[in-house]
């Protein structure tokens, strides 16, 4: 089965932990963050100043914060397939944070 490598070709800020995510495979998605915030790793970047200090590694071809938070590309790409799944599983994190 062949499995495309996704590379991040750039992204723009257009909410609040919102990102226009572009590809290169000259596609896009806009993806909210917000609902996956949540636990030790990814929680601080409901620091609205944290989150948007995000940046485009140009050596892997993602998205990466300076708190060491990133995505992989390919999730990223399909990310309305994973969404659902992502926020259950961040749901689960949220009863270490009490």
């Amino acid at each position: 089965m062949f499995h495309p490598i996704i590379r991040i070709t750039g992204y723009q800020n257009v909410a609040p932990y919102t990102l226009r995510v572009e590809f290169d495979d000259a596609t896009q998605q806009i993806i909210d963050f917000e609902p996956i915030l949540i636990g030790p790793f990814l929680g601080p970047l409901r620091d609205l100043s944290l989150f948007n200090q995000v940046r485009l590694d140009l050596e892997v071809h993602n998205l990466l914060w300076p708190n060491g938070a990133d995505f992989d590309p390919a999730t990223l790409h399909d990310w309305p397939q994973h969404i659902e799944e992502l926020a259950a599983r961040a749901c689960q994190w949220a009863p270490a944070l009490v």
